[in-house]
């Protein structure tokens, strides 16, 4: 794994700390290109009462904006837990070119573990996926929030 990787996952999960902060599921997003962080963005599904708020969805629709283009062919996304569906769709269809995530989705991943939309050849762009970016203070951000949840349940 490299410095600058290390780097650009560690400003995902400042991103995640702010989801954290506002009661969000901790998953925070940065979209690099050219070495420059483009785009960042975090969880926003419950304060804007939106299930597509993804820190991946909003962080496209941002990094879109900065380079006015709907294709990010040479950018990179570090994000702390691995894509959903809907996230891979949207990476695809982005165009984005390599992806970093921490922390596994045994239940919803799509880069991997329950689908491989990141590298289906039934699709037209297949991205570069590394998986296992700062692997334990992800899964450990997002285990402790729903621990408390759980927690708060009983």
């Amino acid at each position: 794994m490299l410095k600058k990787d290390t780097s650009f996952m560690q400003e995902a999960l400042r991103e995640a700390l702010r989801a954290l902060d506002e009661d969000e599921v901790p998953v925070g997003a940065v979209i690099v290109c050219d070495n420059r962080i483009i785009a960042r963005a975090h969880n926003q599904v419950e304060r804007l009462k939106d299930p597509t708020a993804h820190a991946e969805m909003l962080a496209l629709t941002s990094a879109a904006n900065y380079l006015n283009s709907k294709w990010l062919l040479e950018a990179s996304m570090y994000v702390t837990v691995e894509p959903c569906s809907m996230c891979a769709g949207a990476l695809i269809l982005a165009r984005i070119k390599h992806l970093y995530f921490g922390a596994q989705d045994p239940k919803t991943g799509a880069c991997g573990s329950v689908f491989d939309i990141a590298a289906s050849k039934k699709l037209n762009h297949r991205i570069k996926v590394q998986g296992g970016v700062l692997q334990d203070e992800c899964g450990r951000l997002l285990s402790e929030f729903f621990r408390n949840k759980r927690s708060k349940l009983n």
